[in-house]
């Protein structure tokens, strides 16, 4: 059995365009699906995948170890950078996909099988809109709690949400109060019984980033997400010793090197690797492997198209540490016309069980995703009030 093609497909879907990568063989009906999505980087992506594919045409596609290992280590440049690992990762998804075709089983049978019998989900407020997912001012406090209050009707018991606001590297008391309005009202909206968390995307210093972290420890959070950017990997872990909030990080993060790093600071209680950027299921798969030996969750980073999701979830079937499913659920409205999925989700507590179909146990309507081409992302820019340039 050989590797005779690597195509992509991009599917335009408002706030990133999705990257499918499909890896097909000479045998009749067996190919594979992965994803390769890294938002306003489409191209950068696209290439890097016909450049790793002279590598693999010709190769047997079930020598999933050995040709991961060509991709990451051939190029001179080893694949830890953000568009190499995404380009790695979509075409590692699609080769498990075939692997699990091959025996007839779905992908978390490979790994052991299932160590759980369903997975949570959780949404984001707005379901994916960002300008419903951003704490703004003192009056977005009361949109919050609607917000909340909707994600429970529609059955979640976990959202997460932007309650911290854009900051300077220092400011005053303003943005930390925003930030305590807009956590408080989600709060009393849900009440204790909901799991919340707030995901500050990296945006502050990491003094400001201490700083929300303490004011919000009193509500409980389920988890405060990127208090500062991964650079500062010792801050965040100060920080993970200071409050009593379990922090999460990990979704910037690429490879096991960066993920060891992370874990003998002791810097998080949940990781969040992205599994389309960290360099696919196989180095997850590794990544869980020394999160297990420190006891540390898992929550893959998931915002992505419908086989991330598809591929996270088999990895949760399989996986000890891992504790939550990210979902975006009504980022478009489209969403499940372009894809045919093995798993089932219970509205009641959004839940999720296990997957029955060999693979990842999806399929892509590649009529339907010629519905949504390519278009250039809208460039999110983010600015202070003094004119200087933030983090997005």
């Amino acid at each position: 059995m050989k590797i005779t093609a690597i195509q992509t497909l991009v599917c335009h879907a408002r706030m990133r365009n999705w990257v499918f990568v499909k890896v097909l063989t000479d045998q009749d009906g067996l190919w594979g699906w992965g994803e390769a999505t890294l938002e306003w980087h489409t191209r950068s992506v696209i290439g890097a995948i016909e450049d790793l594919s002279h590598l693999l045409i010709g190769q047997d596609p079930t020598r999933i170890e050995h040709l991961w290992q060509i991709m990451y280590r051939q190029h001179f440049w080893h694949g830890n950078g953000a568009i190499r690992g995404t380009a790695i990762s979509g075409i590692d998804l699609a080769l498990w996909d075939i692997a699990g075709k091959i025996h007839g089983v779905p992908c978390h049978k490979l790994w052991g099988g299932p160590v759980r019998d369903y997975v949570r989900l959780y949404c984001h407020l707005g379901g994916g809109k960002m300008e419903d997912f951003y704490c703004t001012s003192p009056a977005d406090a009361a949109r919050f709690g609607d917000l909340a209050k909707k994600a429970v009707e529609e059955g979640f018991t976990a959202f997460k949400s932007m309650a911290v606001p854009e900051t300077m590297p220092l400011e005053g008391l303003q943005p930390i109060r925003y930030a305590e309005a807009c956590v408080r009202a989600m709060r009393e909206a849900v009440g204790d019984g909901i799991d919340i968390m707030v995901d500050c995307h990296a945006r502050p210093s990491p003094r400001m980033g201490m700083l929300f972290a303490k004011a919000l420890e009193s509500y409980n959070l389920y988890w405060f997400e990127e208090p500062c950017w991964p650079e500062v990997m010792d801050d965040i872990a100060l920080i993970q010793r200071s409050v009593k909030t379990p922090i999460a990080t990990g979704e910037r993060l690429v490879g096991i090197h960066a993920f060891r790093d992370l874990l003998e600071k002791r810097a998080a209680s949940v990781i969040q690797p992205d599994i389309t950027h960290c360099g696919g299921l196989s180095e997850a798969r590794r990544i869980a492997a020394m999160a297990e030996a420190y006891r540390v969750a898992m929550a893959p980073h998931n915002p992505q198209g419908p086989v991330s999701t598809a591929a996270s979830l088999e990895f949760g079937f399989a996986t000890p540490s891992y504790i939550i499913c990210e979902t975006v659920h009504s980022d478009v409205p489209w969403r499940q016309d372009v894809v045919r999925e093995g798993f089932t989700v219970e509205k009641s507590g959004r839940i999720v069980r296990p997957n029955t179909r060999p693979g990842l146990g999806i399929e892509i309507d590649e009529k339907e995703v010629a519905k949504h081409p390519f278009q250039q992302e809208i460039v999110q820019r983010t600015f202070y009030k003094d004119g200087s340039a933030g983090d997005w």
